[in-house]
């Protein structure tokens, strides 16, 4: 018969808090209303440090994008994975902003122990995880993986801009403002655009209108 020492023992590496990696997540794109959600997972190495890490949209342009290098080089692993336009007008945002969230970790090279997600809902995943409200600007992991899915989106932004220059993608990132609504409103919405979001439905109603 075994003793309760023993047992406690054995009991030890399921400890809540117990030594392992720890992978962060974040995301870009839940509001523009065009192109995909992207969400990056980041296990940073405790080895090598990287600072300046923030919240993504604290920081500027041309310090994202030297982040992004230097966040590659040095982390132990990441991915960067997106929810299409289409899952996103199939399943709603917030489910496509999960999934995109469940595939980021599911591709990390090494399975993490614990994930720490910004806001406060959780994809579905095989391993814990918790929801820090505003994990962006609280906790490194996290601040890598808002880094790099905010600067993977840009990118994919200013490849749009090369085949709709009209919409000003590369200015906007395909968010509502005054100058992307009154390019809907002109030209119609691009095959990029989330049918789904009034905005671009509106647009789409009435351009069909007009051309019946």
């Amino acid at each position: 018969m075994r003793s309760k020492k023993h047992w406690v023992a054995e009991q030890q590496p399921f400890n809540f808090d117990g030594p392992g990696l720890i992978a962060g997540v974040d995301e870009a794109g839940r509001g523009p209303l065009a192109g995909p959600v992207v969400a990056a997972a980041v296990v940073l190495d405790d080895q090598r440090p990287i600072a300046g890490l923030n919240d993504s949209k604290k920081l500027s342009a041309r310090k994202r994008e030297q982040l992004f290098d230097e966040i590659r080089a040095k982390a132990l692993c990441f991915c960067i994975a997106e929810a299409s336009v289409q899952e996103i007008d199939t399943l709603n945002i917030l489910q496509a902003t999960l999934l995109a969230m469940q595939r980021a970790v599911q591709g990390l090279r090494l399975k993490p122990t614990k994930v720490l997600v910004d806001g406060n809902r959780l994809p579905v995943l095989d391993v814990r995880a918790e929801a820090i409200v505003q994990g962006d600007a609280k906790v490194p992991a996290i601040s890598a993986a808002s880094i790099l899915a905010k600067v993977h989106r840009d990118r994919l932004c200013e490849a749009w801009h090369e085949s709709y220059p009209d919409y000003g993608f590369d200015q906007h990132k395909g968010y509502g403002t005054a100058v992307h609504l009154q390019a809907l409103q002109r030209l119609g919405p691009t095959p990029w655009h989330r049918m789904t979001f009034a905005p671009v439905r509106n647009s789409l109603m009435s351009h069909t209108q007009a051309h019946d």
